[in-house]
């Protein structure tokens, strides 16, 4: 069915195509000239105000997509973000159903260090609780991506990684458009993005539908996703504007699993799960009303809620433990089903008051927000012994829990103009935050283990400063802003019914600083060298204690916070476009060099450790000291480097990346584990190769070339999901497409 509904799409755009320009009989074929600029080479850097938000002093970058080349039929981050310094990119397969990144050495893991939204709202399962993002929108729906490093903590939240925010497309000016892109890649990828969109008196609107399926690089790789999205505007005067938008997004895919390494050497491609799959189906809805009060105050305001699942089912044994029939029974073993359910509902408000205090003039950003997220987790259950995505149980979830978050925020930022070109805003954020679990933890010789009630209140006061002087086209800027991370769900519920979890637990706290000078220069240059500073406290760990304070009865587990790690390092960006360099635009389009490049030093500067040896009644703890162990998953370097040509019809990109090795745990293992799941990983250098053409106005072209000479890497190590043990990156692929617009 899905390879028809791409045919269609293929055949109505050619079809389209000739309607453009076969004539009638007896006229003349004219065409219609092609006004198209070369692209304008992204990142931008957002205003001092935009949509409410105050954005002075702080480090951020816009990528406009279509002032890129990029694979974004497949959500290829490691293209779309290339620009952005910085930016850890895991690539656990090659779909891109999940986009994970993380900046300044945080781990990319679903991009659970960003405060992440879709058109200004919040998308992850929890904001607080369990912040992972199993949804983003598809790239090709994608107008620009907006980033905003640690200064972000206090008009959007706490997050130590920013905010990140995908901005959708949106038509307002035409009465009707059409768009379509169709694609088709490697290992038999195929993807068919259409929308409709315009505007119609008072009312604009825009609906889309992506679909996109392949089979994967990897053996046992097969996904299949479908994302739709449908935005109604309606425009009461030009001052103000009611909207609403619902996502909703369902896929299916099999996962492969991990390798040992032995394994990865031996063929990366290999795959020993079959029986492993994944799916979430999402919902994503939001209502926003903007107005201008007045020429000094103006008001946005987000109804906002998710309700949404994860479903997991498989054999989640080590790499080097195999998934075979069991001769015994002529079956396979019993495959493990985990599922979550999430309900969360919002309303965020924030504004924006202009003001003079004398001479000096005052941008004042304040707002408030209301969240309330429930989670439903169910786990560790045997399921059925089949191969095919089954989510039926033999009994009762072993695991069931109830988690409920609820939070209570107010924030303010002013803007002090003390000259048309300084600026100093100070700001603060209060939180308020509520986290609740209770249920069966577990089962233990049949019997019913429950959670101890857990319920943490805190109320947290967040402190910033920013700083901006504007030089012509260039500014400095600094900034300082506290950032915190709430205790997760996973912190509440230890893995083993023995673990015990200290009932004064903490958030993980710190704070962010950038300093940096960034602009451009003329159209030759664009630019932003900074330095920063992170400092995460009280992260958590566990230590081992005995039983009863008693080394005859065993050990156990104490899960409390142990330490603090520190993050520095320099984030610098430059392109220059050579050919207004050196006045030859006109003769040769657009020539464009960039270098993105960052250093990071995470280390622990202190975190316990514990170890036994020996057992009952013999049992010895060792206690030790992670300090001076670099962060895992945090390379010291993470280098991109491109050269774009663009004309009025035609542009194209060669972009290198460098990313150095990380550690994989934070007691720096180099040897590999047998499993796989610890070990040092080398760092890896790719190239990748992407092209446009426009033609006839309204049609493209689109082709590229991922991983141009065929490097075999690895991004990441996984302990659990997806699969425990060295997960590959893909090997080289092409893709091309074709799309239209009219």
């Amino acid at each position: 069915m899905k390879q028809l509904y791409l045919f269609l799409s293929l055949g109505l755009l050619c079809k389209l195509s000739a309607q453009n320009v076969l004539p009638a009989k007896d006229s003349t074929i004219v065409l219609n000239p092609v006004i198209v600029s070369p692209k304008q080479q992204s990142p931008e850097r957002m205003p001092e105000i935009k949509n409410n938000i105050l954005f002075s002093g702080k480090k951020n970058e816009v990528i406009k997509l279509e002032n890129i080349n990029a694979n974004f039929a497949t959500n290829n981050a490691r293209e779309i973000f290339s620009r952005v310094p910085g930016v850890t990119v895991w690539e656990n397969e090659g779909s891109g159903i999940q986009v994970n990144v993380g900046v300044r050495g945080l781990s990319p893991n679903r991009s659970w260090e960003f405060n992440t939204r879709q058109n200004g709202y919040d998308i992850s399962s929890d904001v607080f609780g369990y912040p992972e993002a199993y949804y983003n929108p598809p790239m090709e729906a994608v107008e620009s991506i907006q980033i905003v490093r640690g200064g972000a903590s206090l008009q959007f939240g706490p997050q130590f990684g920013g905010m990140l925010n995908y901005i959708l497309k949106k038509e307002n000016s035409k009465k009707f458009t059409f768009e379509s892109q169709n694609t088709v890649g490697s290992y038999d990828m195929m993807s068919s993005y259409n929308a409709i969109g315009g505007s119609y008196k008072k009312f604009s609107y825009y609906i889309y539908n992506d679909l996109r399926s392949g089979n994967g690089w990897r053996k046992n790789n097969r996904y299949n996703v479908r994302n739709t999205h449908a935005y109604l505007e309606y425009r009461w005067t030009e001052k103000t504007k009611l909207s609403a938008e619902y996502t909703n997004m369902d896929y299916k895919m099999q996962q492969p699993g991990g390798l040992t390494d032995a394994q990865f050497e031996d063929n990366p491609r290999q795959s020993f799960r079959e029986r492993n799959w994944f799916g979430t189906p999402w919902n994503v809805f939001a209502i926003q009303l903007d107005t201008q009060i007045n020429d000094r105050l103006s008001l946005n305001t987000k109804l906002f809620g998710l309700v949404s699942q994860r479903n997991s089912v498989g054999y989640t044994g080590a790499a080097n433990t195999f998934d075979v029939i069991n001769p015994t029974t002529d079956a396979y073993a019993n495959r493990r089903v985990d599922r979550d359910e999430y309900e969360n509902f919002g309303v965020e408000t924030r504004s924006i008051y202009k003001f003079n205090f004398g001479k000096i003039k005052n941008n004042l950003a304040f707002g408030a927000r209301v969240y309330q997220a429930k989670t439903h987790r169910m786990q560790d259950e045997n399921g059925s012994t089949g191969s095919s995505f089954d989510l039926t149980i033999e009994g009762e979830f072993a695991r069931n829990l109830d988690f409920t978050t609820k939070n209570l925020a107010f924030f303010a930022e002013n803007q002090f103009k003390l000259t048309e070109q300084f600026s100093v805003t100070p700001g603060l954020r209060y939180e308020n935050i509520q986290s609740e679990a209770s249920g069966r933890f577990g089962m233990n010789a049949g019997n019913p283990v429950m959670l101890e009630d857990q319920s943490l209140k805190r109320s947290k006061p967040l402190l910033g400063l920013g700083l901006e002087y504007k030089l012509r086209t260039t500014n400095f800027y600094a900034n300082i802003s506290q950032a915190y991370r709430p205790v997760l769900f996973s912190d509440l519920t230890p893995p083993a019914v023995t673990d015990v979890i200290d009932s004064n637990l903490k958030d993980a706290d710190g704070f962010n600083a950038d300093l940096g000078y960034r602009g451009t220069y003329k159209n030759i240059l664009n630019f932003d060298f900074g330095l920063f500073y992170l400092q995460y406290n009280n992260k958590i760990g566990g230590v081992r204690q005995f039983v009863n304070n008693d080394p005859t009865q065993g050990t156990y587990l104490y899960r409390t916070n142990l330490g603090e790690t520190i993050h520095k390092g320099i984030e610098s960006f430059v392109n220059v476009n050579i050919t207004e360099l050196f006045g030859v635009k006109n003769a040769f389009g657009n020539v464009d060099a960039f270098a993105s490049m960052s250093f990071i030093d995470a280390r622990y500067t202190d975190f316990k450790t514990y170890t036994t040896s020996g057992s009952a009644p013999s049992i010895n703890i060792q206690e030790s000291n992670l300090s001076g162990n670099r962060v895992e998953n945090a390379p010291r370097y993470i280098h991109s480097f491109g050269l774009s040509w663009s004309t009025t019809q035609f542009s194209t990109t060669l972009q290198y990346r460098m990313s150095g090795e990380i550690f994989t745990d934070a007691n720096n293992t180099i040897k590999p584990s047998a499993n796989g799941t610890t070990g040092l990983l080398e760092g890896y250098e790719l190239l990748d190769l992407s092209a446009e053409y426009k033609f006839l106005k309204n049609y493209n072209i689109k082709a590229g070339i991922n991983n141009l000479t065929n490097e075999t890497y690895a991004t990441r190590r996984s302990g659990g999901y997806p699969g425990p043990g060295i997960l590959p990156g893909d090997a080289r692929t092409f893709y091309i497409s074709i799309g239209m617009k009219i």
